[in-house]
């Protein structure tokens, strides 16, 4: 089989593209095509498979993107069985001739829309309308993979879910030390980076360094030079997730600050398993499925659950772990116990992999497969 990747808004390096759909498609014997914006974010392709640069997608620069994108598509996507895009702006770059193609949804788009700095205010909520349409006219047309089984009520077919878990070493390279905190993911407003600032200044005076890895939106970038220039904190900016895994390992917890925003309700913070499978205890604020995962599982507690808001809250549970060594490697044991078990990447790279060999069986290239709907598949169960 030959896969067609293409995203213009995500790293090149990203963990669920790269690190974990591609290669499982390369580890199971198939070529893979990757649209990406390899130059503009630095990247240099990886040999095992064929690399197609096009400008990046950010803000409201869009334009020039689709473009190149639409262009790369209408040439690649001919020579392909199976074209699989994750972003939303490119069903409005998807050529006419196509083999069997596969959104990949892994974000509320439209929730997300409220807390993006660069849409106006008053076209947040207008614009979210637009993609839930865009969400339903890609549904008669494509077919889907989610991210999260919460993304499941906003549509009417029952789509398969691939969720944004992680390879789980056999134990963690590092016990969990006392000396550093580390965050790891993309910073925004609405992901805590004011928060995060404020946590690593409070954490300073008790010799707790705060390590941030990850990019940054345009507007967050100045807040955390101007903290790492007074020691507040590292930044190391974007780095690639493999290598950002072995950075994380050792440390005393990983923090979440997410705030209450309706595009993270329902979603798991890949982060927190990502912590949890390296050893690391959790400190997060008070999302359902973190504080599920992290408080209230059988096998016990994984980290320390926060309020919003709240960096006293989140530099006393910090310190708690730092005063207690016995409380943090019990926390690091439980949450690698918990993602070795039930978070495991390959088990659902395998899954993953076998659905997309399905769909290009079942259907002939450039046909597009309309999911049924779920009260349509009860109905023909019943008869």
């Amino acid at each position: 089989m030959h896969a067609l990747v293409a995203t213009v808004v995500h790293h090149p390096e990203d963990a669920r593209i790269l690190h974990r759909q591609i290669t499982a498609l390369i580890d199971a014997g198939h070529q893979v095509t990757y649209i990406a914006p390899f130059r503009e974010c630095g990247v240099t392709p990886r040999e095992d498979l064929r690399a197609v640069d096009v400008p990046r997608a950010s803000g409201r620069e869009r334009r020039h993107s689709l473009r190149a994108a639409r262009a790369a598509l209408a040439e690649h996507a001919p020579k392909a069985d199976l074209l699989l895009f994750h972003d939303p702006e490119l069903i409005l770059a998807l050529p006419a001739k196509r083999p069997v193609t596969v959104w990949d949804v892994h974000e509320d788009t439209a929730a997300s829309l409220l807390t993006k700095p660069w849409v106006p205010r008053p076209l947040r909520r207008p614009l979210g309308l637009v993609v839930r349409a865009f969400e339903r006219y890609a549904e008669r047309r494509m077919k889907l993979l989610l991210a999260e089984e919460g993304y499941r009520s906003r549509f009417r077919g029952d789509h398969p879910v691939v969720p944004n878990t992680t390879d789980v070493p056999l134990a963690p390279a590092k016990e969990p030390g006392d000396d550093r905190v580390v965050y790891l993911g993309h910073v925004s407003m609405a992901r805590g980076a004011r928060e995060l600032v404020e946590l690593g200044r409070t954490l300073k005076p008790h010799g707790v360094r705060l390590d941030v890895i990850g990019g940054a939106d345009t507007g967050v970038r100045p807040l955390l030079r101007e903290a790492q220039q007074e020691g507040a904190l590292c930044w190391y900016g974007f780095v690639p997730n493999d290598r950002a895994l072995r950075m994380c390992a050792g440390a005393l917890a990983g923090v979440s600050l997410l705030h209450d925003a309706p595009n993270y309700r329902h979603s798991m913070p890949t982060k927190i398993v990502e912590y949890m499978a390296h050893g690391l205890p959790v400190v997060t604020t008070a999302n359902p499925i973190a504080t599920t995962l992290v408080a209230e599982r059988d096998e016990g507690p994984a980290g320390l659950v926060v309020p919003f808001d709240d960096v006293p809250a989140a530099a006393e549970a910090v310190l708690r772990l730092r005063e207690d060594a016995d409380l943090r490697k019990a926390m690091a044991r439980t949450g690698h116990a918990i993602t070795r078990s039930s978070f495991h990447w390959p088990t659902q790279a395998r899954l993953f992999v076998k659905q997309l060999e399905e769909w290009v069986a079942e259907s002939a290239p450039g046909t597009p497969s309309v999911p049924r709907p779920r009260e349509e598949r009860r109905g023909a169960a019943r008869e």
